[in-house]
C-alpha cells in the first residue's frame, strides 16, 4: 500500500512541476507584475486561466474563440493558460499571473477567499441543469458490483482519483461516501493514482485501474472522445448535486473593466449575434452560456470543505474530549465566518 502511494505522490509531483513550467511557458514575465501592468497601461493584456478539462490544449483550443471575442469587446489582448492539473491553475492564481479564470468551486472558493477575486458569472448548461454530479466508476465487467463489494475487500483494489483540490475527483466523494463510512480512500485501497478525469476512466477501462472518481459532465464528453472504452465502464455511486463551474476575476482591476468582462461573459450567446456565439461556447464542454452569479455562489463548497473537516473530526484521536470539543468550535466559527463573508454580511 506505501507503495502505491508513493508512486501516485510521485506522478502528481511530475505533473505538478509539469503544470508550472506550462504556466511558465504560456505566461512569461515581463520587469512588471501583472498588477503594475493592468494599472498602468489600459492596453495591457488580460490573463484568462482556463480549469483544465481534457488536456490543456484541448482547453485552449476549445475556449479561443471566445476569448477573441472577448478580446474584440475590450479593445486589449486577451491571453489564456491552460495547464494539466488543478494546482497549476491555483499557483498561477496565487502569483497573480492570471486576471480572470474559469473554475470549479473548490478553486473558486480559494481564490475568492485567499487570492483578492470575486465570482461574476456562472456556467449553464442548454438542457437546464443546475450542476452536475460526481460518479465512482468501474469496469462493466468488474468483480466489483456494487459498494458493499467494494467495502468488502480493504487493500484490494486500484484506485485512481482527482487531485485533493478537484470537487467531484476527490472532495465529493471523499464527503459523501469515504468519510461517512470512516473510510480515508488513501489508505483503503491497494494503491492510489492521481489523474485527472479522462486518464482515470481511460484507467479503468483498459484495466489499469479497479475503481475512479468521475463526474456526469466529463463522462458525457468521455463518450464523445472515447466510445469504446466509455461502453466499458459502469456507475456504482452518484453523488449529491454539484453546482457548475464559475468565471472569477481579481478585485484590483479597474471596476469599469470589471464590470465590462461581467457583461460581455452573463450576454455571451443572447445577442444578435447569438447563433455563432452559441456554437462557440458548445466547443467548452457542451455549455449554454453564463448567467450572473456572486461569491454567496459558493456557499455549497464552503459546506462541502466543512463536511470533510467535520467528518475527519470525528474519526480523529484526540486527547482529551476538551481537546475534540476545542476543534468542533474552531469548525463551526470558520464555517460561520466564510458563510457570512461568501454573502458579503
Amino acid at each position: 500500500m506505501q507503495a502505491g502511494v508513493r508512486n501516485a505522490a510521485g506522478r502528481w509531483a511530475r505533473g505538478w512541476l509539469t503544470a508550472s513550467l506550462l504556466c511558465a511557458l504560456w505566461i512569461a514575465p515581463s520587469p512588471a507584475s501583472p498588477r503594475d501592468r493592468n494599472d498602468i497601461d489600459p492596453d495591457a493584456p488580460l490573463t484568462f486561466g482556463i480549469l483544465p478539462i481534457g488536456g490543456p490544449a484541448e482547453s485552449l483550443e476549445a475556449w479561443r474563440p471566445v476569448l477573441d471575442d472577448l478580446h474584440k469587446a475590450l479593445g486589449r489582448p486577451v491571453r489564456a493558460v491552460s495547464v494539466t492539473t488543478y494546482e497549476g491553475i491555483a499557483q498561477a492564481i496565487s502569483e497573480q499571473r492570471v486576471d480572470i479564470a474559469f473554475l470549479s468551486g473548490r478553486l473558486a472558493l480559494d481564490a475568492v477567499t485567499r487570492q483578492n477575486m470575486q465570482v461574476i458569472g456562472r456556467l449553464t448548461r442548454g438542457d437546464g441543469s443546475k450542476g452536475y454530479y460526481a460518479e465512482l466508476i468501474v469496469a462493466s465487467d468488474s468483480r466489483i458490483g456494487n459498494l458493499e463489494q467494494l467495502f468488502s475487500r480493504p487493500g484490494k483494489w486500484r484506485f485512481a482519483r482527482g487531485e485533493a483540490l478537484s470537487t467531484s475527483g476527490y472532495l465529493v466523494p471523499e464527503t459523501q461516501l469515504f468519510a461517512a463510512r470512516g473510510v480515508d480512500s488513501d489508505t483503503f485501497f491497494a494503491s492510489v493514482h492521481i489523474d485527472n478525469h479522462q486518464n482515470n476512466a481511460l484507467a479503468v477501462a483498459n484495466g489499469e485501474a479497479d475503481v475512479a472518481t468521475n463526474n456526469t459532465a466529463d463522462l458525457e464528453r468521455f463518450q464523445q472522445h472515447f466510445p469504446d472504452q466509455y461502453a466499458r465502464l459502469r456507475i456504482i455511486w452518484k453523488s449529491s448535486l454539484i453546482p457548475h463551474a464559475v468565471i472569477v476575476i481579481r478585485n484590483d482591476l479597474p471596476a469599469s473593466l470589471r464590470d465590462r468582462v461581467a457583461s460581455f461573459i452573463t450576454a455571451y450567446g443572447k445577442g444578435k449575434d447569438g447563433t455563432r456565439e452559441e456554437g462557440n461556447l458548445k466547443l467548452i464542454h457542451d455549455i449554454s452560456g453564463f448567467a450572473p452569479a456572486t461569491n454567496a455562489d459558493l456557499v455549497p463548497f464552503a459546506d462541502i470543505e466543512y463536511a470533510l473537516e467535520k467528518r475527519r473530526a470525528t474519526s480523529a484521536q484526540w486527547v482529551s474530549e476538551g481537546a475534540r470539543e476545542t476543534r468542533f468550535h474552531k469548525i463551526e466559527s470558520d464555517h460561520g465566518a466564510l458563510v457570512a463573508r461568501l454573502r458579503g454580511k
